[in-house]
């Protein structure tokens, strides 16, 4: 199970290891991230000119692998605005209020409530439309933005996506290259789904609460723009209160049509969130004309450029890390060209397979192993990419052990998904991260310490499983 390393992917080690320690150390990683595309497209080309162009070409790359989630969040930011600015989000989360009494009963309500939409959904689309909703009530109650995101992350972004027990594409991807029946593959990840979802938010809740307590964590911690207006800011006068009411129910009743229609027409991923980004333009565009009446039209346009300027104002310190880390993935030969060995299945993968080539085999190794490969596949960002490769490393392990297959092919599945999926790599969970208006390097921070130990934890499970 042999691979070609070469100087490319030597200088990517290199580089991922900078980016972590810089964002350990709060510091700014644009321009690692700039020198390490252009390092490595001057490794593979050997042109100055061409590697200079590089550096464009990924922002292009990545700026196109994003403008979907872009959209979505500039949109569902539009629309909060004009929630917020008639006084319907106030009529909206009063119900909420009656429920969420606590920090930590909207911590959890809100984790739960995501986790269950993301199931059957997926986690981009069930963070717009909790996050319009639920985020003012947490706010109000005590509980920071970035206690919010962390939530909608871990319990969506994390054990929602890692398990994908109702859509299924995440095991079945691993359990194809495992050579294993799906179902096998979705038993086996049960306990460890539970496992690495029980540890990791209560962990997560735990260091919450204590910062919470010592004054390290704030309203105002990682907040870079929050969505939710102050009620100074509201103009109540726009609309009666009858007509708040009516909008205060319509506008559940509208998502609630596209949580049926995404059921009924089987819409997941991209297609659900098309659907709610359409839903929130067409919500937007109602009541900005019914408030607004004769300037309408004006501050249409005018509430637009307020969520596209927050949107990219969010996504703007994101777009040199993602276009490095693109260049691990499919993003390499689009970007660079075909440079890379012959037998290379993209530097990611490739680190992948070598890792697990040295390695002496036994249980206790094979489960470390596929929680390594599975976290290195998942530092593209992506979470599915690399899923692929766990499968098949846990189908060699499996068979050289003589047990445990599919239990490590779940372990590897859930590492790849945890880190890549959307609690890690920042631009990866940057939906919950942009919902909220908290920087997502300082979520992601937030997720490193109660994410690893989840991970120790699930990984002495899983020994204990094979």
């Amino acid at each position: 199970m042999g691979v070609e390393l070469t100087a490319l992917h030597w200088i990517y080690v290199v580089f991922i290891g900078l980016i972590i320690g810089f964002m350990v150390k709060r510091r700014d990683t644009t321009l690692i991230s700039i020198l390490g595309i252009f390092l490595i497209s001057i490794a593979a080309t050997s042109s100055l000119t061409g590697s200079v162009s590089s550096i464009f070409n990924s922002f292009i790359y990545a700026i196109t692998e994003l403008l979907p989630t872009i959209l979505v969040i500039s949109i569902i930011v539009a629309m909060s605005r004009v929630l917020t600015s008639t006084g319907i989000n106030d009529v909206m989360i009063s119900p909420f209020s009656k429920l969420i009494k606590t920090p930590g009963l909207a911590y959890w309500t809100i984790g739960i409530l995501m986790m269950v939409i993301s199931w059957f959904f997926w986690p981009s689309p069930a963070v717009a439309l909790m996050g319009a909703v639920l985020l003012p009530v947490a706010i109000r109650v005590g509980l920071p933005a970035l206690g919010v995101a962390m939530a909608m992350n871990l319990f969506g972004h994390g054990i929602a996506l890692s398990g994908d027990f109702i859509i299924q594409a995440a095991p079945k991807l691993t359990a194809d290259a495992a050579g294993l029946p799906v179902n096998e593959v979705i038993q086996a990840s049960i306990p460890l789904v539970f496992v690495m979802g029980l540890v990791t938010t209560i962990a997560a809740f735990y260091f919450l609460k204590r910062d919470l307590k010592t004054g390290k964590l704030n309203a105002n911690t990682g907040l870079t723009a929050n969505p939710v207006k102050a009620p100074n800011e509201q103009d109540v006068s726009l609309l009666s209160s009858k007509q708040k009411r009516f909008f205060a129910l319509f506008i559940p009743v509208m998502f609630a049509l596209d949580v049926a229609a995404m059921s009924i027409f089987n819409l997941q991923g991209g297609d659900a969130t098309a659907l709610i980004g359409g839903t929130s333009v067409l919500i937007l565009l109602l009541i900005t004309m019914v408030s607004h009446k004769n300037k309408g039209l004006e501050k249409t346009t005018s509430y637009m450029i307020d969520g596209f300027q927050f949107g990219f104002k969010v996504f703007g310190p994101v777009i040199p890390i993602a276009a490095f880390f693109y260049l691990g993935d499919s993003g390499f030969a689009k970007i660079i060209g075909d440079f890379l060995p012959k037998t290379s299945h993209g530097i990611v993968n490739d680190l992948g397979v070598a890792l697990a080539s040295v390695v002496p085999l036994s249980k206790e190794i094979g489960a470390i192993t596929l929680t390594t490969v599975g976290a290195i596949t998942g530092l593209d960002g992506s979470g599915f990419s690399g899923i692929s490769l766990a499968g098949s490393v846990a189908n060699i392990f499996g068979t050289a052990i003589g047990a445990g297959a599919a239990t490590l092919t779940a372990l590897g599945q859930i590492s790849a998904i945890w880190v890549g999926g959307g609690t890690l790599v920042p631009w990866a969970l940057i939906p919950a991260a942009a919902i909220c208006g908290v920087d997502p390097f300082e979520l992601a921070r937030r997720n490193i310490k109660p994410v690893f130990i989840g991970l120790v934890v699930t990984t002495i499970v899983a020994i204990f499983l094979i």
